[in-house]
């Protein structure tokens, strides 16, 4: 099974930037982490990250034949990603939405996802651990041999 996971904006700067939200852990120290259990789980995991819109687009559309499932945060395009929405709707394997946080515990701005409506799920609040079970929901699903909507 192959998996993206891909990161939104300011991801990069995780263990940096509002630790009170995000955690104290650093990108790198979560990948690590997330590559390992990938590996427990026989699962062949690319994480990247881009902070772009038209970037992430970029890269759905370019794997969008190569991924049995997909493992997003999108950081603030949750939000307002119009046409990263329209993207996820284009492609067949199936997403899953994660966050680090709770929006809904946020400010008021995060508490709707334009994305939610074209993903299988959503894992949010767990923190880092979010990520993982995003990775165990989809080798429970079967990625794009389940349903692409259920």
């Amino acid at each position: 099974m192959r998996v993206l996971l891909l990161n939104g904006p300011n991801l990069n700067l995780l263990g940096e930037r509002e630790p009170e939200h995000y955690g104290r852990a650093s990108w790198a120290e979560i990948e690590e982490r997330l590559k390992r259990r990938a590996s427990e789980l026989g699962i062949e995991l690319d994480c990247r990250q881009h902070s772009s819109e038209g970037g992430m687009i970029d890269i759905l559309h370019a794997v969008r034949h190569e991924v049995d499932g997909v493992i997003l945060n999108a950081g603030a395009y949750t939000h307002y990603g119009y046409a990263l929405r329209d993207a996820i709707a284009a492609i067949d394997p199936p997403v899953i939405e994660v966050h680090l946080s709770l929006p809904e515990r946020r400010e008021e701005f995060r508490h709707v996802s334009v994305i939610a409506p074209v993903c299988v799920g959503r894992i949010a609040g767990f923190g880092a651990l979010s990520y993982e079970l995003a990775l165990e929901a989809l080798v429970r699903r079967g990625g794009s041999e389940g349903a692409r909507n259920g």
